[in-house]
């Protein structure tokens, strides 16, 4: 099955760091976040992917590139030009780079590789958060339901305490906001029938507004619970959490060894 890969947008809200690189190449525990959910996803099976490139694509091409140089130590010989490779990394990856445009929303980037998924099931995701959502379990729920297109459903937890207060101010109590209470939210991995396609006009399409409102609408969007760790990437102090857990060793969303 294809892994879609959306890596295309320009995080805006992570400027910090997308002036020089994008998003899905900010650095956790010294790899890309775009390598940390490709290596979580070939630890469950997955190997085959399509990757949408937009703002600074090139830098992602770059990478893939030069992934041996990268995950390899190397000897150069000058006197006679070689180059010899040692304790070298190797995978079982198989991996489609393709620039979908600058300004191309997330529904028409997704139609933009459409000649590359033939006409199997397939999966999509954000290259800018990570997850322990076990994707073969995602997968088979996909299939026995159905309908054309799955959308795991995750809660986030909550930024804020809530306060319970007296009618003359007084703080009775404090506490952590629970998830329960903050609902379910779209946390990306979605698995997909090629006829959701059929939704989207163009490279104006957000994937997330009139396709997943007619799919919701027509009764074809199922919801897959995930209750486990979900963490996007759209500020510092989100950067700043997953290197702390990388640097700890207990990032629950590396599965690989």
């Amino acid at each position: 099955m294809k892994v879609v890969l959306l890596a295309g947008g320009f995080g805006t809200r992570l400027s910090e760091e997308t002036g020089v690189r994008p998003k899905p190449m900010i650095e956790i525990g010294g790899l890309p976040l775009l390598l940390h959910i490709i290596k979580n996803c070939s630890s469950q099976g997955f190997n085959d992917f399509v990757i949408c490139l937009g703002y600074m694509g090139y830098y992602v091409k770059e990478y893939f590139s030069n992934y041996a140089l990268h995950r390899s130590d190397v000897t150069y010989d000058f006197s006679t030009g070689t180059v010899d490779f040692f304790n070298r990394v190797t995978e079982d990856w198989r991996i489609t780079l393709v620039d979908t445009g600058i300004d191309t929303m997330t529904g028409g980037r997704l139609k933009r590789v459409r000649a590359l998924l033939g006409d199997r099931t397939f999966m999509m995701t954000y290259g800018d958060g990570v997850a322990d959502i076990d994707l073969r379990a995602l997968v088979d729920f996909h299939r026995k339901h159905g309908k054309p297109a799955t959308v795991t459903a995750v809660q986030p937890p909550g930024r804020f305490g809530v306060l319970e207060l007296s009618e003359n101010g007084a703080v009775k109590a404090f506490r952590e906001k629970p998830q329960d209470e903050i609902g379910w939210i779209n946390g990306g991995f979605f698995v997909l029938e090629p006829s959701v396609m059929e939704l989207i006009d163009g490279d104006d399409t957000v994937w997330e507004r009139k396709p997943l409102e007619q799919l919701a609408q027509r009764n074809e969007l199922v919801a897959f619970r995930h209750q486990g760790f979900w963490q996007p990437v759209d500020t510092l102090r989100e950067k700043r959490l997953l290197e702390e857990l990388w640097a700890q060793n207990r990032a629950p969303w590396k599965i690989w060894t």
